[in-house]
């Protein structure tokens, strides 16, 4: 008798559980156990950093270890009389969202490991210790750490597989099905947790170039465009080379520093975006331009192109 396709699947996510698990405990009881073990000694790196780079491992490899497994394993000993995965899996969906914090904080947390290895040569030495081990299978630490942010996508598509092959009248279909979308919500979850982050960080580098002034310095603006641009001077028939950057609440109109000290520009003028119009002039003289009138004032401005341009007043 041939294994019936979904029963192969549901296999697959336990083998891989399984193996999860050990990575998760290599993760938690042995590289964080023991380098916390060192921070101790206050001889290799703060324990504060320890905890860092670990984030919230500890709770994950519990919940998976105690939790997940064993109900993933009684379930696949007990499939030929009672066939399904599905709702152990909807019980899996909520604690998922514990992978938030260790998501956002990875990056972070591998910078961490590459910084303090060059600074600290006794956590560098506890660290390749660790990795010549059979248990590390001749990764590094870094290659580890990367296991729980892939876990959750892996989830998704071993579900959507299992959810595919199921017979039409399977018991499992309307939990798997269940089981599916929640998975899918934590996945989004997850990643709307690393595109703030993302976002959080872009903006902190354009606040940097703007030499950090205290009254534009807001974690709920959002840069929706920058660029150089030219500003066209009526009275003496001239241009000269600006910067602007476009948030969702004001236009910064900036000149480039010729010494970059610090910052890379100095904003000229702050143009608030609410009442602000914007519309194209046709001028023979300078192609491309556009007028921007604001509470403040009206710039006139020429872009590189006519696409350029576009973007601009759009």
């Amino acid at each position: 008798m041939q294994e019936p396709e979904e029963k192969k699947i549901a296999l697959e996510l336990l083998e891989t559980e399984q193996a999860y698990v050990n990575r998760l405990h290599l993760l938690d009881q042995v590289f964080y156990t023991e380098l916390m073990k060192e921070a101790k000694t206050g001889k290799t790196v703060p324990e504060e950093v320890v905890k860092m780079i670990f984030s919230n491992i500890s709770s994950i490899y519990q919940f998976h270890a105690e939790f997940f497994l064993p109900e993933l394993r009684k379930r696949m000993e007990d499939w030929n009389r009672n066939p399904r995965i599905g709702d152990v899996i909807q019980k899996l969906a909520p604690f998922l969202k514990m992978y938030g914090e260790y998501v956002k904080n990875f990056d972070k947390a591998v910078e961490l490991v590459t910084a303090w290895s060059e600074k600290s040569p006794p956590f560098q030495e506890l660290i390749a210790d660790i990795q010549k081990r059979k248990v590390c299978a001749n990764l590094t630490l870094q290659h580890h750490m990367l296991e729980p942010v892939q876990r959750i996508p892996r989830y998704e598509l071993l579900l959507k597989d299992y959810v595919r092959k199921l017979p039409p009248q399977s018991p499992d279909r309307g939990d798997a099905e269940k089981a599916l979308e929640m998975i899918f919500m934590v996945a989004k979850h997850s990643n709307a947790a690393i595109a703030e982050m993302e976002r959080l960080q872009n903006l902190w580098v354009v606040y940097q170039r703007l030499g950090l002034e205290d009254d534009i310095v807001d974690p709920s603006n959002e840069l929706i465009k920058e660029g150089p641009i030219q500003k066209i001077s009526t009275r003496n028939n001239s241009t000269s080379e600006k910067y602007l950057f476009l948030f969702n609440n004001m236009l910064l109109y900036c000149v480039p520093k010729v010494i970059q000290v610090g910052a890379e520009f100095q904003v000229h003028l702050r143009m608030d975006v609410e009442g602000m119009k914007v519309r194209e002039l046709k001028d023979t003289e300078f192609p491309h331009t556009f007028l921007v009138s604001g509470k403040q004032r009206t710039l006139e401005l020429q872009a590189r192109s006519g696409d350029e341009m576009n973007a601009w007043i759009k």
